[in-house]
């Protein structure tokens, strides 16, 4: 089977192809024949119930600062010349990303889109997971610095995260004494309109973040990301180092509860987010990474099993 992929993420120039996810899957397209263009949510077009971009013929290679080639750019016509299309950009979840997902919504009946465009509209990875409550940490969604003081007084120490970042960029761990969470607050209530997140802090964080890849509600793998010096986050974006893991018997039965939700919902490649071996944190859908480093560690095949489900999927609609 030879499918035309249409990638839809970021500058293909500046991404690190040492880690990123979205290389690897193109690298692993390639390898099976498929045809890749590239493009951005930008270059995206409407009209008469048609949705096209200009995009490029690329062809990837793992060389540093030699990685990709582009072929003359073409209007391609998402709907009827792509078998598949990745959704791939990096948040932030904000109107330009809601716009993508309203005009792919609109070809998805025709060409397989991973993830599910609605379904990533409606699961943003700092809400969608406000749906299981019985995994998550102490959590509260608020713009109020009184509910933010009251949550702190129950909980001793927190942190405070915008609810659509990605990263681990802006979060904030706030002690017992709420030094500067009033200045806190006033910076994010001007910096954002939406509500923001604030949960418990779980000293567990210490012992690492643990990124589950799911792909079609199965978990493939998983990494623990450890905090770099004097952090308390892990994300491998801000200096967290990832080590090999296995999965806990909680872990277990988290995705077992989330799995059969994400394959109704079309959600074929997700990353979850979970602290201590027990408390969920996010549901990634927008641009999951971590599958380079799982396959660093005990050798999963993370792109192959994404493309074994894409492949599947395309040969059903067929």
């Amino acid at each position: 089977m030879s499918l035309t992929v249409a990638v839809q993420m970021d500058p293909i120039a500046h991404i690190n192809i040492a880690g990123d996810s979205t290389f690897a899957l193109m690298l692993a397209a390639q390898a099976r024949g498929h045809r890749l263009f590239h493009y951005t949510a930008e270059d995206l077009n409407y009209a008469d119930g048609r949705v096209w971009a200009k995009a490029d013929p690329v062809t990837v290679q793992r060389v540093v600062g030699d990685h990709y080639s582009f072929g003359d750019p073409v209007s391609l016509d998402l709907g009827d010349e792509a078998d598949v299309i990745l959704m791939r950009q990096d948040p932030p979840f904000d109107l330009g990303y809601i716009t993508a997902t309203h005009l792919l919504e609109r070809i998805a009946h025709k060409t397989l889109v991973v993830n599910d465009p609605a379904s990533v509209r409606n699961a943003p990875e700092k809400v969608f997971v406000l749906d299981y409550p019985q995994f998550m940490p102490p959590t509260l969604v608020t713009r109020s610095l009184d509910e933010a003081r009251a949550f702190l007084a129950k909980h001793k120490e927190i942190v405070v995260k915008p609810l659509h970042g990605n990263g681990g960029k802006a979060i904030f761990k706030v002690g017992s004494d709420g030094a500067n969470l009033s200045a806190l607050i006033e910076v994010f209530n001007t910096m954002w309109r939406e509500p923001h997140m604030v949960q418990a802090f779980l000293p567990d964080v210490a012992k690492g973040d643990k990124r589950i890849v799911l792909v079609d509600g199965e978990v493939a793998g998983a990494i623990n990301r450890l905090p770099g010096e004097g952090e308390i986050r892990s994300n491998l974006a801000v200096g967290g180092s990832a080590v090999a893991t296995e999965l806990t018997a909680k872990e277990r039965e988290i995705c077992a509860v989330l799995g059969p939700e994400l394959k109704r919902r079309g959600l074929l490649f997700v990353g979850i987010d979970v602290i201590g071996g027990e408390w969920l944190t996010e549901i990634n859908v927008t641009s999951p990474t971590g599958i380079v480093a799982i396959e660093k560690f005990d050798g999963t095949d993370v792109a192959g099993l994404i493309w074994d489900a894409i492949e599947r999927k395309v040969a059903a609609r067929a």
